[in-house]
């Protein structure tokens, strides 16, 4: 018995270290294929896979300019997903976005409802410029984000999977914005800060996209591809330590939990739905790396796009210039 249990267990971990070496080879070709075409964003490019590859949704942030659509376009054909676009505006509603029941009339003067979807029917939606609609529309998206599936007219709808929201927000300090409701950006895997390239990037930008011969993304993987990735992802190993810097990390961050001379600048802090997309994004970015295993330097490095959009600062707090990206580095620098 303890043989064959043996041999089982030996089978499984053979079975794991396949999937992860064809993994690493997709991961890898994926990364070639989105460099040929976004310059410079290196971060960012890591980030938005390390989103996708642990089954999330993300927020990219940026000044309009900074290729924050065309990055989102270019994973929908590098991960060769069904990637459709929705342009916020102020006057776009719900049903835009969800779809709605038209009635037709059949044969004999019959009359019924059909549901006609919405492009919320895709594998990777684009959200573009999330902030500029209203409020109303943004929480249309809260029951597909968490619950994979949307309720029209008392119907459920199933979405197709794999299913990821990329959302682009530009600065609120921005004319025509609303801020987003924190139940929503609490669905959020991550927000990715895109800024602005630096010099040798930016000279490469101007010289090979404004030629006769512009760079064209290439399928890299597939759907499949990428689901299987995602179930490798939960199926990593994660160490105590790492389980543990996870746990200091998220409730230090709140309010009455953590070191009284930091947690004093923090008016809400993060819930367990953080600590939960620490844990698989520190696991997804280990593989992104060529690693089967996280550690704390993922936690470290995972800790602002994770936690930056849960927490928010008292007011005596950003009056006194503090920063929630200030307060998070001081958190993450007490890890191991």
């Amino acid at each position: 018995m303890s043989a064959t249990l043996d041999i089982s267990a030996a089978s499984l971990e053979s079975a794991i270290a396949q999937t992860a070496e064809r993994a690493l080879e997709r991961v890898h070709a994926a990364r070639e294929a989105i460099g040929a075409v976004i310059f410079g964003q290196e971060k960012v490019v890591e980030e938005v896979l390390v989103t996708l590859m642990a089954g999330g949704h993300g927020l990219l942030v940026g000044v309009p300019g900074l290729a924050k659509t065309k990055l989102v376009d270019t994973l929908g054909i590098v991960l060769g997903l069904d990637a459709r676009r929705v342009q916020f505006t102020p006057d776009l509603m719900p049903a835009d976005i969800l779809g709605s029941e038209i009635m037709e009339e059949g044969e004999g003067g019959r009359r019924a409802f059909r549901f006609v979807r919405g492009p919320i029917f895709a594998q990777l939606l684009m959200a573009d410029e999330i902030n500029r609609a209203s409020p109303r529309t943004q929480s249309a998206l809260l029951q597909s984000m968490q619950e994979y599936h949307v309720t029209v007219a008392g119907e459920r709808h199933d979405l197709p999977r794999p299913f990821h929201v990329l959302a682009t927000q530009n600065p609120l300090e921005q004319e025509g914005t609303y801020p987003l409701p924190e139940a929503q950006l609490d669905r959020f895997l991550m927000q990715i800060d895109v800024t602005y390239p630096d010099r040798a990037a930016e000279r490469r930008i101007l010289i090979e996209t404004t030629g006769e011969n512009d760079a064209r993304a290439r399928s890299a993987m597939t759907a499949e591809e990428l689901m299987t990735i995602q179930r490798l992802v939960r199926r990593l190993p994660v160490g105590d330590s790492v389980v543990d810097a996870i746990l200091d990390l998220v409730r230090s961050a709140r309010p009455g939990e953590g070191e009284p001379a930091v947690t004093k600048h923090i008016s809400w802090g993060p819930g367990p739905r953080a600590a939960q997309s620490l844990m698989l994004a520190t696991r997804a970015r280990a593989l992104v790396d060529g690693r089967l295993a996280p550690s704390i330097d993922d936690v470290r490095a995972l800790a602002e796009p994770i936690l930056k959009h849960r927490m928010a600062l008292t007011f005596a707090a950003r009056a006194e210039g503090e920063t929630i990206s200030g307060v998070i580095a001081r958190l993450a620098a007490r890890l191991g």
